[in-house]
């Protein structure tokens, strides 16, 4: 099917997004219904189950969310339905349910893993938004949940993986070679977030439970700057810009020089922009080695929204031979050794690097339809977790060569860190007593 024909501009009641139209072929078969639950509705997670229900024969049975307002969101795509989610806000009864086939996971990064974890073994095929996990041992488990579960599928949510014409890029740089030798890849993201605060210790809301919402995380006090989003930028729950959005173009690079584990990590940059709670870095420059082969570069701007190569986020692959540019979506552009434009491919959808729901608009159901069709039996997952994992691992080495300040040495086979025992430390967190992900 012509991609031009694979697109038809149906808009979605409140995510504002276009619905790709896949086509039917038997899978609204009884037997093909894929039943889904999805984790964390706030934000990402309602454009979620809004999306996979608005894919031939699948259904979004239960929401589950531990704050009410968040709930309400997550229902509004489902107002006027005849049949809405069931609501469980505890993750570890709802994996108990029996009458679904697979958990979305798009809650804060500290439960990614876990919660992916619980649906896993308790006999769920998991979609998991990225980061896959808060720490690399986290990584690493679900490595291993897959090994020993491998009928249940994992599928991490680095969309770009299933796009169409960056798959069809990669084919031209990893096989025809239309760039020669690819030996180095550029990432970058710019946004123009705002201050954070200082925030204040007050008391819980009555519609959030606290206690489940840090579920896996030791226990720390409630402040008025931490939720919804701000979490994000406390190295306690969130994982820093390096894997809220690095991960994708990092992901990209690692994709299209068909490398792995790095040897070498190293990174620059701070807290520069504001002086307040904010933990993480808002500006930050990682570079991965692998061997004296190839290397990436990753440039982090969370509070400078100017664009690199005309866009807030996107990649550039580097070769002996010329060049490939992707400003953030489905698109590319190759020079030849001379820097003279000798492809260009355009993308449907405009990037929005500062869209905090769907940068890459309707874009994202390549890869949901992917996920969906696996579980059918129809297709093979472009993001098996193992493949995930690899490209989450670099962005958390960023952070840690970020965090201690040091080069880190690698080993190749596995990306562990060497000689390095306060590094090591922090390839694993402590856990609420309790709570600790188990495979």
């Amino acid at each position: 099917m012509r991609r031009r024909d694979f697109i038809r501009n149906t808009s979605l009641a409140t995510a504002g997004v276009t619905i790709l139209n896949f086509p039917v072929f038997g899978k609204n078969a009884p037997s093909n219904k894929v039943v889904l639950a999805v984790m964390g509705v706030n934000s990402r997670g309602s454009y979620l189950a809004e999306c996979f229900a608005s894919l031939p024969n699948v259904e979004i049975a239960y929401l589950c969310d531990v704050e009410e307002k968040a709930i309400a969101n997550g229902l509004k795509p489902f107002a006027g339905k005849s049949k809405k989610p069931a609501i469980v806000k505890d993750i570890r009864k709802l994996v108990e349910q029996k009458d679904f086939d697979a958990l979305v996971v798009a809650a804060p990064d500290h439960w990614h893993a876990p919660a992916a974890i619980l649906g896993v073994t308790h006999g769920k095929h998991v979609y998991v938004e990225k980061p896959c996990s808060h720490n690399a041992y986290e990584g690493e488990l679900l490595i291993q949940a897959m090994k020993k579960y491998p009928k249940q599928l994992i599928e991490m949510g680095n969309q770009r993986r299933s796009f169409p014409n960056l798959t069809e890029a990669v084919r031209l740089v990893r096989q025809e070679g239309i760039i020669g030798n690819a030996y180095f890849g550029k990432g970058w993201y710019a946004n123009n977030r705002k201050s954070i605060g200082i925030g204040k210790k007050v008391p819980v809301p009555s519609t959030l439970d606290f206690d489940l919402w840090q579920g896996p995380a030791p226990r720390r006090d409630y402040k008025d700057n931490l939720v919804h989003y701000n979490w994000h930028w406390f190295w306690h729950w969130g994982t820093s810009e390096t894997c809220n959005n690095g991960t994708h173009e990092i992901d990209c690079c690692r994709w299209f020089l068909g490398v792995d584990y790095p040897t070498k990590v190293t990174s620059a940059g701070g807290r520069y922009a504001f002086k307040d709670d904010w933990e993480t870095p808002d500006t930050q420059v990682a570079t991965f080695e692998f061997g004296d082969q190839k290397s990436i570069t990753w440039e982090s701007r969370s509070c400078n929204i100017f664009p690199v190569e005309g866009a807030g986020r996107g990649f550039a692959i580097y070769g002996d031979k010329g060049t490939l540019v992707n400003g953030g979506n489905d698109d590319y552009k190759i020079f030849d050794y001379n820097n003279k434009l000798v492809k260009e491919v355009k993308s449907d959808t405009k990037n929005d690097a500062t869209n905090a729901v769907s940068a890459s608009g309707n874009l994202d159901f390549y890869h949901f339809n992917n996920f969906v069709n696996s579980i059918r039996g129809e297709a093979k997952l472009t993001s098996p977790i193992d493949e995930g994992h690899k490209s989450n691992l670099l962005c958390h080495l960023a952070n840690i060569a970020q965090r201690t300040g040091r080069t880190l040495k690698c080993n190749p086979q596995d990306g562990h860190i060497l000689n390095d025992k306060e590094a090591s430390a922090m390839w694993k967190r402590e856990y609420q007593k309790g709570w600790a992900p188990i495979v």
